[in-house]
This record gives C-alpha cells, sequence and structure tokens, in this order.
C-alpha cells in the first residue's frame, strides 16, 4: 500500500511503519502539503486544482490513485483536508476527504471532524484505516 498525505504530512505512514514486519505492506508514501505538489507528485490534474481548491472529494480520488501508482502499490490512500483552526477556500476546519484506491475500486468518504489539528489529524488517519480496512475484510 502507498498513501499521498496533505494534511496528515506523513502521519498514516507513519503510523503503519510502526508495526514490525510493515516493510511487507508499505510500499511508500508522497507528502503533498503544497497544492502544486499534489499535481508534480502525486498526479492531481491542475486544472481541478485551479477550479475547486486542494480540498475535495476528487482531489483524495486522485490522490488515492496516484500513490498506488507512483509507488506501484496495489492500494492506494489519499488524504486533503483542513485541519484548522481556520477554514481554507471556504472549506470548514474539520472536513477531511480520504480516498481509497484499490482492485476495482476508487471511492472517497469525507469526514466531519471536531477538535483541534491534532485531533483533525488523528482523526483523519483513523478514518483512512477504517475505510482501507471495510475493502481488505
Amino acid at each position: 500500500m502507498a498513501a499521498a498525505e496533505s494534511l496528515t504530512a506523513g502521519l498514516v505512514c507513519a503510523t503503519l511503519t510502526e508495526v514490525p514486519g510493515s516493510s511487507a505492506a508499505v510500499r511508500g508514501g508522497l507528502i503533498v502539503y503544497a497544492t502544486d505538489l499534489k499535481a508534480s507528485l502525486a498526479g492531481v490534474d491542475a486544472d481541478l486544482l485551479a477550479a475547486h481548491g486542494a480540498v475535495h472529494p476528487e482531489v483524495a480520488a486522485q490522490l488515492a490513485a496516484g500513490a498506488g501508482e507512483r509507488c506501484g502499490a496495489t492500494w492506494g490512500l489519499g488524504l486533503t483536508g483542513v485541519a484548522g483552526p481556520a477554514g481554507q477556500d471556504g472549506v470548514a476546519p474539520g472536513t477531511v476527504h480520504v480516498g481509497l484506491a484499490g482492485p476495482d475500486v476508487l471511492t472517497v468518504r469525507t469526514l466531519r471532524l471536531s477538535g483541534d489539528r491534532a485531533s483533525v489529524r488523528d482523526g483523519a488517519v483513523r478514518g483512512a484505516f477504517a475505510l482501507l480496512g471495510e475493502h481488505l475484510a
């Protein structure tokens, strides 16, 4: 598996690799905190970013697909959102989009989280693992 992470800035991959033996499952990740890196590193359509901004469900889907493709992984996760405390481009703090790309699946789940930045980022990681787990089960 692989991940392209914006608001979580590597927390998904860091959490996964805390598990002994994780190298058998984790291929790698992309930290694409800056909007331009979502396009250049993860392959998100620049026109989509220009039209809708970085925090959009389709961006999460393209991040997930791009992570899987660029890292040669069967499964890709893509996370984008607003950790807060302020909103971004009209998107409320705590809004997170988690994309999952894998065999015969490309889906996005939108989360509405509350709390400080750390709580939102932690909730985003948990939400990503929950979505992945549902499709692996």
